[in-house]
């Protein structure tokens, strides 16, 4: 194969190596994804009698339980297994969605609620670790952009189609919905059973490992506190701003549009061509991680986001549909490429745990963004809300200014010494 075909983006002989990965990878993705109560969960608690301020409680609980339970599920998941880890998650997960719609109770639902972030916590960090410590075994790290990128575009993909189904779904019944997600979930898990096989810390070796073993971290936290650059934080705390703004405000859309003048159906086909944006942009990750990098990208996503809710705040519904659509896909780049640089900067052995400890810091700041955006929102009015919180993108985007211009480095792997690197 000649490097024109390998440049043009032909297969290479890593991306032989890591089909036999990505394959089970992307079905898991697929059916994992299937969560047709998605789109319209706020109809459904309202239904069941919930105010505004005990749906936000709700989903506010999920974010910060999900944070907490990060940090011990990310060690189990690396003492146990990372796949074992994601099978737990899983079905715990569709065992809350099957509570869900068992029962009415709002004290049952905050326990069902807590369920499903304990859930939630065992499967973020630990399916990412799986993922990059399979394509370590198989020398094709180098692929890592480009299948995670695919790997969230299936995923985004799915859902955008998920919440359509399961809108036309609920008009018939919500067991119907909350049933089939959880099928699908459980579905999920076969696969990754059948198909992907088992990895714990201590199992998965990779360059970092061996050139670091004299350090003898015998824990999560120690090889956190060894690799807390002043570079690798300021990214988590940047890139927790940045999921704290994105996530509340595709979620709160709904109810800008709405408040705006337009109809439950446009409003969930906006929120489904959202996803459908949200899913085809990663594909220019590889693209975007040679030609600009991840330290020029945060910032462009960051003022992205800032302008998406400035132009929410006109208060005209075009604009808003408009913004939304345009913009809401580009930090969806940035957070593959950001989530490679997280894989890269810790050792495989404690990659699970280390990983949680990251997705803890955005869940708990995602949680307090639901909170503070839900609370602007109530005072000031939707729109006037939402361009209020475009403060906090622009924040984040002034705590990068210094790794952008200093030129910091995160530590990574690709960052060590020649000699100490793989040929």
């Amino acid at each position: 194969m000649t490097a024109t075909t390998q440049a043009l983006g032909g297969p290479t002989a890593a991306d032989h190596a890591s089909r036999s990965v990505t394959r089970p990878f992307y079905v898991y993705a697929v059916l994992a994804n299937t969560l047709l109560q998605r789109g319209v969960f706020v109809l459904f608690l309202q239904q069941r009698g919930f105010s505004a301020g005990q749906v936000a409680l709700l989903q506010t609980l999920i974010y910060l339980v999900s944070g907490l339970a990060e940090v011990p599920t990310g060690v189990i998941a690396d003492r146990i297994g990372r796949r074992a880890s994601i099978v737990i998650g899983q079905l715990l997960i569709a065992g809350c969605l099957l509570g869900q719609v068992s029962f009415s109770t709002y004290w049952v639902f905050l326990a069902l609620f807590i369920g499903q972030g304990v859930g939630m916590a065992c499967v973020s960090g630990s399916d990412t670790a799986l993922l990059y410590d399979l394509l370590v075994r198989r020398g094709a790290t180098a692929g890592y952009v480009r299948i995670k990128s695919r790997f969230t575009m299936l995923g985004t993909l799915t859902s955008g189609a998920a919440i359509v189904l399961g809108g036309q779904l609920q008009q018939k019944s919500w067991t119907v919905v909350y049933a089939g997600s959880a099928v699908c979930l459980a579905l999920a898990v076969v696969v990754l059973v059948a198909r992907v096989p088992e990895i714990r810390g201590a199992d998965a070796v990779d360059e970092q490992d061996t050139a670091q073993e004299h350090h003898g971290d015998a824990t999560a936290w120690r090889a956190m506190l060894r690799l807390a650059t002043p570079a690798l934080v300021t990214l988590v705390v940047v890139s927790g701003l940045m999921h704290a703004t994105l996530t509340p405000y595709i979620i709160f859309t709904q109810k800008t549009l709405a408040d705006q003048g337009a109809s439950t159906a446009l409003v969930s086909v906006v929120i489904a061509a959202g996803f459908l944006a949200g899913g085809l942009t990663p594909l220019l990750s590889h693209r975007a991680e040679r030609r600009i990098g991840y330290r020029v990208i945060v910032p462009v996503s960051l003022l992205t986001l800032a302008a998406a809710l400035a132009l929410s705040g006109v208060g005209h519904v075009w604009v808003t549909i408009a913004a939304f659509l345009v913009l809401v896909g580009i930090p969806e780049i940035t957070a593959v490429l950001v989530d490679n640089v997280f894989n890269e900067a810790v050792p495989s052995r404690h990659r699970a745990g280390l990983l949680s400890m990251i997705t803890f810091v955005e869940s708990a700041l995602i949680g307090t963004g639901y909170l503070v955006l839900g609370t602007l929102m109530d005072g000031l009015g939707s729109s006037a809300g939402m361009a209020t919180y475009a403060v906090v993108p622009l924040l984040a985007c002034l705590l990068w200014l210094p790794v952008l211009f200093r030129g910091a480095r995160v530590t990574t792997m690709t960052d060590k010494p020649a000699e100490q690197q793989t040929p």
